[in-house]
């Protein structure tokens, strides 16, 4: 019944049973009719629209987000890397990306702030942080979901038909353009899934579609990565680019330079600016500047950076602290298996901070050092892991040691390392005997082997250096003989400089340990006062020599061999500061003395001979010098063989003789000889090899063949620039020679221009008032006399008087020189002025 409420009377249609009931029967038949129609629509919908896989299906552990992190402030020094990857972004042509680089180098912040610029340009940006395996699925799972991974897709993963890397890199085809970064996936072998290798490009990680994969990791190694991976590897920052940083983080704490001083010491290594600034910005901070902080890096560098954090197992605090931060890698490289890479970098560490040659890092100093059996195979693993990992680099290394294989260290890396080690060991002065002992035998090995040792000696003087500054080696007598041994080794390869450092500290230590008048104590100043007439420190090296002579004389006698050796090396060094009369007297009684105690044929009384014909033709006695020179040539010959070094020391003084007396085709030759025998005894860079190459120059330009000479001083010029540096003594002689042929040819433009470029560095190297550095403005002065800049020569040649008049005296030779220099030069202005300015003048008047 239906009952109308309104007014509680039955229609009267609905009263006629042959018209209820067929309606009764359209409405039964519609309610069937649209009940099969809602499921065909729910079926097409469904095709078109399928219900999303509930989340917490997908995503059982957690919920993090996808956007990626925010830098926080200007990042700097990064330009060109930024626009590297942003080239990359535009462009992945089938490549992704590996942000590489050892802790601390700011991979993330860069690879945030790319983040940053893609999502302003509009690109879908997506961030995942690497944790482990299933973490990364799901985070992959989500990335994908978010580009409209259907339900179905998944499905086909679950019942098997597909891989879902296969399936996530699909959906992820589709898109346009994105960028996926994922952070921090420092052990690639871990990623998947089921220990995929990530060169296979069959796991996670995969170039794909036309978005960009950026991977951030400490692991550099290409072979990982396959041959589609565009690998970029952080260097630090440049001392200006980390200045800045410093100057964001701390913008009250000094100046520009300040702070470019800190970030040099640092490292430019952005995590230890970023801690840097954050500490002077602090209220509570004891150090407020960044000359403070700098100075009290060198005695509190274990609070200021290398504090030991209590949750530093955590990751993500180890990455934040550069105490711990490559903690996390040897952590890393200890779980793959390579058990020694944590000791090797703590024996690194000890080390000097140029790079060490890797032939120093044998098993058996490892076993000495750590008491732990170590093999050559557990040796090369952890060094390439190390390299791998961005611990330890390998540099450019110089002509001299082109050959032998080499690593470095982060300056940061080394420090830290080294305290780390205090705190490790319960007796780190094992580790430092097993140093000590093993630089003894190195060096001895080195002697034994002569020229050829040459190359490893020059790459383990600082690191010998390093080690006799440790706590536990400073009274080590053995070392202390070993860095005298390597400055011999030096001072013969042409390595005075360094030389000299380590006969300072072989001095310093013998005279603490043994006193004064010990034997090895007085070798040791002898070798120091030899170095010294090495550098041209003529002066030093007598005042040295007269104290040595008298004190061997009275400890160990007048006859012995060492006395007379003091006596000679004086003899050589009053020579070297003009006192040719008394050099002369010193070796003739030297010699008499050598010959009655040694032997007329010793290479002692030989050695003295050549010494007296130096000085005989300083003072202008070349025959006398010429007879000594032959007669010792022979006998030095015949005792000692054509191809000592000895003997071609004999042949140079007799072409020098040659050239004195004027015999210039003769001396020529024998200097084409000279320069031959050298170059196959002592080798193509030997400092005497250069000489004899430059002096056969200055002979063929004394003949007239100044085309010729030119093109040997710029022979000799190169080779010496390339084997001893630009600033090196003979270097910057070489470069005065080509000048001055130059000259003899009219091109004295040329020659003005390498007399500057001399002027400056001996300038920057020497001090102005050093005689190199007066000859060298003399040089430049007369030059410029040459170009007709008299007004300009006037000024030098006066500021050269004026410095030798106050550092010689007004009466010296030298000073005498420079006053007529400028009374020329004087001269060659006033004439300049009558030609020139006299005219002018009268027909100005006129």
């Amino acid at each position: 019944m239906i009952t109308n409420y309104v007014t509680a009377v039955v229609p009267t249609w609905a009263q006629d049973p042959r018209l209820v009931w067929p309606a009764f029967g359209v409405l039964i038949v519609a309610a069937v009719v649209l009940q099969f129609w809602a499921k065909s629509l729910d079926a097409s919908a469904g095709r078109a629209n399928p219900r999303q896989l509930p989340l917490e299906r997908v995503l059982p552990n957690r919920h993090g987000s996808l956007a990626p992190a925010h830098t926080g402030g200007p990042v700097r020094g990064r330009d060109a890397d930024l626009a590297t990857l942003r080239t990359m972004l535009r462009r992945p042509d089938g490549r992704f990306a590996v942000l590489c680089g050892t802790g601390g180098m700011g991979k993330t912040t860069l690879a945030a702030l790319l983040a940053d610029q893609a999502i302003a340009e509009g690109t879908p940006v997506f961030w995942v942080p690497w944790r482990d395996e299933r973490d990364l699925a799901e985070q992959m799972t989500r990335v994908a979901l978010a580009c409209g991974l259907s339900e179905e897709q998944l499905e086909s993963v679950r019942s098997g038909r597909a891989s879902l890397p296969d399936v996530v890199w699909q959906q992820l085809a589709l898109e346009r353009s994105w960028l996926l970064v994922v952070d921090n996936v420092d052990q690639p072998a871990a990623v998947g899934p089921d220990r995929e290798l990530v060169a296979s490009y069959r796991g996670w990680i995969r170039p794909g579609g036309s978005g960009l994969l950026l991977i951030t990791s400490r692991d550099t190694d290409p072979d990982t990565w396959g041959g589609r991976a565009v690998l970029h590897r952080l260097a630090p920052l440049d001392p200006d680019a980390g200045a800045r940083a410093l100057l964001d983080g701390a913008p009250e704490a000094g100046t520009l330079e300040d702070a470019r001083l800190l970030a040099d010491r640092l490292g430019g290594l952005p995590l230890a600016l970023h801690t840097a600034g954050r500490y002077l910005a602090a209220v509570a901070s004891r150090h407020r500047t960044f000359t403070a902080y700098r100075q009290a890096l060198d005695h509190e560098l274990s609070t200021l950076l290398g504090a030991e954090h209590p949750d530093a197992a955590d990751p993500d605090v180890a990455r934040s602290l550069v105490r711990h931060t490559w903690d996390l890698s040897l952590d890393q490289l200890t779980a793959r298996g390579t058990t020694r890479a944590r000791h090797i970098l703590r024996l690194l560490s000890l080390f000097g901070t140029e790079p060490i040659p890797l032939s120093l890092i044998t098993p058996s100093l490892v076993t000495a050092a750590t008491g732990q059996a170590t093999t050559a195979t557990d040796v090369e693993a952890a060094i390439n892991g190390l390299h791998t990992y961005g611990l330890v680099d390998t540099p450019a290394t110089g002509p001299a040691s082109s050959d032998i294989a080499q690593v470095s260290l982060h300056p940061l890396i080394r420090e830290i390392s080294a305290l780390a080690l205090t705190s490790e060991s319960p007796d780190p002065s094992r580790w430092y005997r097993a140093l000590a002992d093993h630089m003894v035998t190195t060096v001895r090995g080195l002697n034994d082997m002569g020229r050829t040792g040459w190359p490893i000696g020059r790459l383990l003087a600082p690191h010998a250096l390093a080690l006799a500054e440790l706590e536990g080696c400073r009274d080590d007598l053995e070392l202390a003989g070993a860095l005298y041994s390597l400055a011999r080794l030096l001072d013969d390869a042409g390595e005075a400089t360094e030389a000299l450092r380590l006969d300072r500290q072989a001095v310093a230590t013998r005279t603490r340990l043994l006193g004064p008048d010990h034997p090895d104590t007085l070798s040791s100043i002898d070798g120091l006062a030899v170095t010294l007439q090495s550098v041209r420190q003529h002066a030093d090296a007598v005042e040295l020599l007269e104290q040595n002579a008298i004190d061997r004389a009275r400890v160990l006698g007048p006859d012995d061999p060492n006395t007379l050796r003091s006596r000679h090396n004086l003899a050589n060094a009053l020579g070297g500061i003009n006192r040719h009369a008394e050099a002369i007297d010193l070796h003739r009684q030297n010699l008499t003395d050598r010959a009655r105690v040694l032997g007329p044929d010793h290479p002692d009384s030989l050695e003295t001979r050549s010494g007296l014909g130096r000085e005989l033709g300083c003072l202008g006695q070349y025959t006398e010098a010429f007879e000594l020179f032959e007669v010792n040539l022979n006998d030095r010959t015949r005792v000692l063989g054509p191809n000592h070094p000895d003997t071609l020391e004999s042949l140079d003084n007799l072409a020098a003789a040659l050239v004195s007396l004027g015999r210039l085709e003769e001396a020529a030759n024998l200097y084409v000889r000279i320069s031959l025998h050298r170059m196959q005894v002592l080798g193509p860079d030997h400092p005497d090899t250069l000489l004899s190459q430059s002096k056969l120059a200055l002979v063929l330009g004394l003949q007239g063949r100044h085309a010729e000479a030119i093109d040997w001083h710029r022979r000799s010029l190169t080779d010496c620039t390339r084997v001893l540096g630009p600033n090196h003594p003979d270097t910057l002689s070489s470069r005065n020679n080509l000048a001055n042929a130059l000259n003899e040819l009219g091109r004295h433009a040329e020659a003005a221009d390498l007399h500057q470029q001399n002027l400056t560095d001996h300038t920057r190297a020497l001090g102005a008032d050093h005689p190199l550095s007066l000859t060298s403005r003399t040089n430049f002065a007369m030059a410029l006399n040459h170009l007709g800049r008299h007004t300009e020569a006037v000024e030098q040649f006066r500021q050269v008087l004026d410095d030798r008049t106050r550092a010689l005296g007004p009466d010296h030779p030298d000073t005498a020189r420079s006053r007529n220099n400028l009374a020329v030069a004087e001269r060659h202005l006033a004439w300049s002025r009558r030609w020139y300015v006299r005219p002018w003048r009268r027909l100005g008047a006129s």
